[in-house]
Formats: C-alpha cells, sequence, structure tokens
C-alpha cells in the first residue's frame, strides 16, 4: 500500500526544521501535491531533493567544528581554548550563552545547545525512508541507486554517532522509521547501551561501506558526500568510543546510574580488551584502502603562499632527517604542510587527508574569532597555558618551565628574556624565524606550534592586502592597553595567548579562502590506531570489514609505528623512545594522548576524547594559567610568567559527562531516561 506523504511528518516535527536553501525538500510543493512516496522516489531530481534534506541536518549544533556561535557549538573548548566574546554582552549584562555558563554547567535542560536530538532523530528518519524506497527510481542506473542508499545509510549511522558521543546511549529507532500516527505508548523506544548503539552504528557503516561505489570523490560532490572511507572511519569512531574507558568496564557511580527506563545499566562494567582490538582493526580496515594520505607541502615549493613565509628547519634527529617523506621529512616543509591541512590552501578535492567533511562550511567566522582586534577582528578565542607548553620544542623536548604551575613540571624554569636582547639574538635561533622582541619561550618549538599559536608578538601576514597599505606582516601585542591588549570592554585574550589554526597568509578581516571542515581526518584515524594497540596485551583474529582477510591484532612496534610515524615525521619531530613501543604501555598512553591533543587543536576533538578517556575530572578542574595581561610593556617580563586566570572556570561535575536531554523529547517518549544530574521534567 502507498503511503501518503504529508510534507515528510510536517505535522509532528515542525516546519522550523527546514531550510529555504534551493537544493533543499521544497516541503510547500509537496504538501500542495500530496505526493506519494512512489511519485518522489520514481523522479531522481526528487529523490535527490529528499537525500539532501537528510543531509541538512549535519549543520548548526551538529557541525563538527564551531564556527561563529560557540554557543551554539561550544566542543572545541574544554581545557585547551576559551572564546571570550560571550561572557560580557555590549550592555554589560550576563549572557546565557557565556563561556563560563557552558564551563560550569550553569544552564538547565531546555534553553541552551537544546536542537541536537531533534535534529539527528529527523534526519534519522528521512534517511530511513530514503532507503526503503530509492530502488522505486527509474531514472537511475542499478549502481547509482547502490551508492545513493549507501550515502542515506551513512548519514542515518552518522546522526546516531552524533548522539552517541554527545547524549551517551541512545533509542534505535525500528529500520524503517517511527509512524507518528501511532500514539505515543506504542512508538515508545528504550534507550539502547552505549555497545549495542555502537555495534549498530558499526554494522550499518559496513553496509554502507558496500553499497557506497567512491573510495574518493573528485567530482562535484566530493566536498558533501561520503566514500567508502569515511564510512569505514566513522565505524572506527563509534567502536574506538566504545572501547575506552567511560564506555568499557565502567562500575562508577556515574555509570551506575546511567540506566534505561527498566533500571538496565547502560555502560558496560565488565572491562573487555577484545573491544580494542576490534577498534583497531576498524582503523587498519581504513588504511588499507590506500586511498588516504597525510598533506605534505615539498620544501622548495611555494604552493602554500610565498616561498619566503618564515618555516621551521627541523633538527638532525639521526633517523627521520635523513630520508624524505613518507619515511621522513627530508623533502617536506612541516610547518607548511601541517598549516596546509585546514586553511583553504587545497580544495577539499584535491586534501587526501580529509576522510570525511561537509565542504567549506562558516570556519572563517572562527578566524575572525582569532583575527588581532586592531585590524578588524574579534581577538576573542584563545589558547590555555597548558596547551601552549603542550607542544614540543624542535627537538622534541619538553619547553623548560612546561606544566610548572599547575603541579606537573620537572623541576626547570621558564626561559627569561626576549628575542633582540644582548644576549638573545635572533640567528642565535636555530629552528625557526623568530620577531624582535618576542619572548625566547616562544622560540625553537616545534613547527605546529607555529601554525597554530598566535603568541604575544606573533606576526599576522595578511598578504592580500596592498604593500602601500602598511598592512601587511603586522605582530598583535597583547600587552595592557596596547590595541590588541585588555582594555575593559570584553574583547581581549584572557591568557594573552591567541590562537592562529585555520588561518592562511592570505586572510584578512572580510577576505578569507574557503576552509573544509575537518570532521574526519586521516591523521586522526592513524593516532586512533595506535592508541587502540598500546591498550593490547594479547592477540587477537579480526576478520576486516569486508571479510577478505583476517589481521592478527597485537601491540607490535612495527604497526604501532605505521600510526605514529607519518604524524611526527609531518610534523618535523623525532620517533618516540624505543622504551615506549617494547614495554611501557603507560608512557606511550600518556603521549598519545598528548598528540592528540596537539594534531587535533581546534578541531572538536579533544572535548569527547577526554569523556572517553575519563579524564575530564582531572584536567577540566585544573586551574587555567596563562599570561598577566593587566601588565604594560614596560614590564613584558611579568607579562610573560603565569599566573591564574580566575575569570576562566575550571571545574568538573558529574553531570558534565553527558548532555542534559530536552524535557519535551522525555515527555514525547515515555520510556526515555535523563542522562544523570540532569532533571527528568519541568
Amino acid at each position: 500500500m502507498i503511503k501518503k506523504l504529508y510534507i515528510l511528518l510536517l505535522t509532528v516535527l515542525g516546519a522550523g526544521a527546514f531550510s529555504s536553501c534551493a537544493d533543499q525538500l521544497d516541503s510547500d510543493k509537496y504538501f500542495r501535491d500530496r505526493l506519494t512516496l512512489e511519485t518522489v522516489f520514481e523522479s531522481k531530481t526528487h529523490a535527490e531533493e529528499w537525500l539532501a534534506n537528510a543531509y541538512s541536518y549535519l549543520k548548526g549544533e551538529n557541525e563538527e567544528v564551531t564556527t561563529k556561535n560557540p554557543g551554539t557549538n561550544p566542543f572545541c573548548f574544554a581545557d585547551d581554548m576559551y572564546y571570550g566574546d560571550r561572557d560580557k554582552a555590549i550592555d554589560g549584562t550576563k549572557n546565557e550563552l557565556s563561556y563560563n555558563m557552558f564551563k560550569l554547567g550553569e544552564y538547565d535542560e531546555n534553553s541552551y545547545n537544546t536542537g541536537a536530538w531533534g535534529n539527528c532523530y529527523k534526519g534519522i528518519y528521512q534517511a530511513s525512508v530514503f532507503i526503503h524506497n530509492i530502488d522505486m527510481c527509474k531514472e537511475m542506473a542499478d549502481w547509482e541507486i547502490l551508492d545513493y542508499k549507501g550515502q542515506a545509510r551513512f548519514v542515518r549511522a552518522y546522526y546516531y554517532w552524533l548522539l552517541l558521543r554527545r547524549y551517551g546511549p541512545v533509542p534505535i529507532m525500528p529500520d524503517e522509521g517511527v509512524d507518528y500516527t501511532q500514539s505515543y505508548e506504542q512508538i515508545a523506544t528504550p534507550r539502547s547501551s552505549y555497545e549495542e548503539v555502537a555495534e549498530f552504528i558499526s554494522k550499518e557503516m559496513i553496509q554502507a561501506a558496500k553499497e557506497l561505489q567512491y573510495d574518493f570523490r573528485t567530482d562535484n560532490y566530493a566536498v558533501t558526500r561520503p566514500t567508502r572511507g569515511a564510512a569505514l572511519a566513522a565505524r572506527a569512531y563509534a567502536l574506538i568510543f566504545a572501547a575506552s574507558p567511560f564506555a568499557n568496564g565502567n562500575n562508577d557511580a556515574y555509570a551506575q546510574a546511567l540506566v534505561d527506563d527498566k533500571g538496565r545499566q547502560l555502560l558496560s562494567p565488565e572491562y573487555s580488551e577484545e573491544k580494542w582490538a576490534k577498534a583497531a582493526a576498524a582503523c587498519r580496515d581504513v588504511m588499507e584502502l590506500g586511498v588516504y594520505d597525510l598533506v605534505h607541502v615539498g620544501r622548495s615549493t611555494s604552493n602554500n603562499g610565498p616561498s619566503d613565509l618564515p618555516t621551521v628547519t627541523p633538527p638532525a634527529d639521526g633517523e627521520f632527517a635523513n630520508q624524505d617523506w613518507p619515511n621522513g621529512w627530508a623533502n617536506i616543509d612541516p610547518l607548511k604542510s601541517y598549516r596546509s591541512v585546514f586553511n583553504g590552501e587545497f580544495l577539499p578535492a584535491n586534501n587526501k587527508e580529509l576522510i570525511f567533511t561537509r565542504g567549506t562550511t562558516d570556519i572563517n567566522t572562527m578566524v575572525i574569532h582569532q583575527m588581532p582586534k586592531d585590524d578588524g577582528g574579534w581577538n576573542a578565542h584563545g589558547m590555555t597555558q597548558k596547551m601552549c607548553d603542550a607542544y614540543y620544542m624542535a627537538d622534541g623536548k619538553d619547553s623548560p618551565g612546561k606544566d610548572k604551575e599547575i603541579g606537573r613540571g620537572d623541576g626547570s624554569q621558564r626561559l627569561a628574556g626576549f628575542i633582540g636582547d644582548a644576549t638573545h639574538k635572533a640567528t642565535d635561533y636555530k629552528y625557526c624565524n623568530i620577531e624582535t622582541g618576542v619572548s625566547v619561550q616562544y622560540a625553537d618549538r616545534e613547527p605546529r606550534f607555529y601554525a597554530s599559536v598566535a603568541y604575544n608578538g606573533s606576526m599576522w601576514y595578511y598578504l592580500s592586502t596592498k604593500e602601500e597599505d602598511h598592512k601587511r606582516n603586522q605582530q598583535a601585542w597583547y600587552y595592557f592597553a596596547n590595541a590588541d591588549g585588555y582594555r575593559n570592554d570584553g574583547f581581549y585574550l584572557r591568557t594573552g595567548i591567541g590562537i592562529k589554526k585555520f588561518v592562511h597568509p592570505y586572510d584578512y578581516p572580510g577576505t578569507y579562502r574557503a576552509k573544509a571542515e575537518t570532521a574526519i581526518r586521516y591523521a586522526d584515524i592513524l593516532l586512533l590506531y595506535a592508541e587502540a594497540l598500546n591498550e593490547l596485551t594479547g592477540t587477537y583474529n579480526i576478520a576486516s570489514w569486508n571479510g577478505a582477510t583476517t589481521y592478527a591484532v597485537s601491540r607490535e612496534k612495527a604497526e604501532m609505528e605505521k600510526g605514529i610515524h607519518p604524524v611526527r615525521i609531518r610534523a618535523g619531530l623525532a620517533d618516540y623512545p624505543d622504551a615506549f613501543y617494547d614495554n611501557n604501555a603507560a608512557e606511550m598512553r600518556k603521549a598519545l594522548k598528548r598528540e592528540r591533543m596537539i594534531e587535533l587543536m581546534g578541531e572538536g576533538k579533544r572535548y569527547f576524547d577526554l569523556r572517553r578517556w575519563k579524564d575530564a575530572p582531572t584536567e577540566e578542574a585544573l586551574q587555567i594559567y596563562g599570561c598577566n595581561v593587566f601588565v604594560t610593556e614596560a614590564n613584558r617580563a611579568e607579562f610573560h610568567t603565569p599566573i591564574p586566570i580566575y575569570n576562566l572556570p575550571s571545574t568538573f561535575s558529574e553531570k558534565l559527562w553527558l548532555w542534559p536531554i530536552k524535557h519535551s523529547e522525555l515527555k514525547r517518549n515515555p520510556r526515555l531516561t535523563q542522562n544523570p544530574g540532569w532533571t527528568m521534567y519541568d
């Protein structure tokens, strides 16, 4: 029996769910015409519009990287970054979307960041209907129908993945979708366990990978449509989360309180090492495709801006420095290579590191929040001292004085002095070009530091401006009363340390390179592979995604190096000590967590990493430190002596493990339970 399509359940889901964009489903048109599902799916144009609508919920609160509104998508901000433009409105009143309220959990279940749950389930329903009806299309070849079905299956499973990492275990809806003409009691669905949701995502992504027809796309859909690799990578992520301490062997008080409506515990209290092996095999499935690589720019080329831009020359390490890519960095420029991944230098179709992206999203609105105020930026997004300290020196050692103030130092002191002093000549620093007047604490750091950190006195190039306008190559100073320093207007860097990630040398306020969202990239998967292997003590035989082979998965040095070496080489850093590989899983675990902190800074990953590792109560509760921004340039040594930043809260409460479910959703589904620490109803 052919069901009537009444504007895609508009009476239940609400007209506000639909975009007015031309490529979105024209729901009013369908309502007027009362098209049947058969009529819709016989047409390729209408089917594509339906699929576009299923994709449309991957925006706003469901975007991976925060853009102009961290109050809507704040997950780039954990213990590494902060935003400073929303703690005080222009009129001096408290802003309900402030950073402080976000960090302290001072919001309720209904008023802040509440749309993601409903939008994900709307997308799930739209994709389900598509999967069950696209075979009726008479205007597509069989292979094309199969690819479209794989796309819909991917996006449906991806919505479950977004729900899982944010809300924890969620209800898995019937495969054909939910008939909302039934009573709430008839359609009520309880929460599945964390393991069940992850396994559902895994199975669906395998099926999607079998249906998807592309390993890598370079056509017009390259920036918006998933490939086989995207399905396998998203699967790997779900399995990694299911293997991590929060969901694997967690029987603490919070885990015992997270239950379904029958009292069943939703996080596994029993630890299974095999989950790590399955996650490692899933990462290897992506690697074995052989279609992805890390972005690397040749040392002798200038395809990332002018060749005279400062760069970093890694020191000789006796291994990587003597070999060409992919075995070493001898013929690549690590700084320009890393920077090119994010700053718009390459179109998504030409960036073989991007596994899944929604394309050139609104990331430039984050860029302007990073740019100095004196040139038209917002001067609002900054970095904590702990994040700044995480970056290595060029030789791979810790920076002197690292983490001294938070009680994790090694007894060393922070370096004193400034470039240009009699005892600190710029020529004394062999591994980078450093600007005059800059603290020597920022000299001779690893390449990723200079691609990501806007330290006091760092250079903003603005190469799109005319030389005669004298706006090129400007240093930004964050001293008290300077143009970009504290001026009592709210728009200043609380820590005196800014961010440059995503900024292209040609970017200037109002003129930007388009930048692709890095939802999942290859370096991420490589690090997850090494992380999963590091947790193993035995050997596990795990079938590949398509059953073509079986992996013998164990903590082998050679396999761990496949995940670690490319990332370290591209970063211009020496390898970890042999002891980390051979017999020190604990030290390797710390090293890999730090590597993810550095490599993925600003990409919306650390917030969720800290929770899956169960590190959030410690890391997010540590006092935040930064430069003393209330000091003038006349006392510049005091400015660079870290102090506590008390207007950036540092705390963690139990309810912040998972996001609250909106009360209206709890009322809609009587079998749905709330996450611990949040209220069930008004």
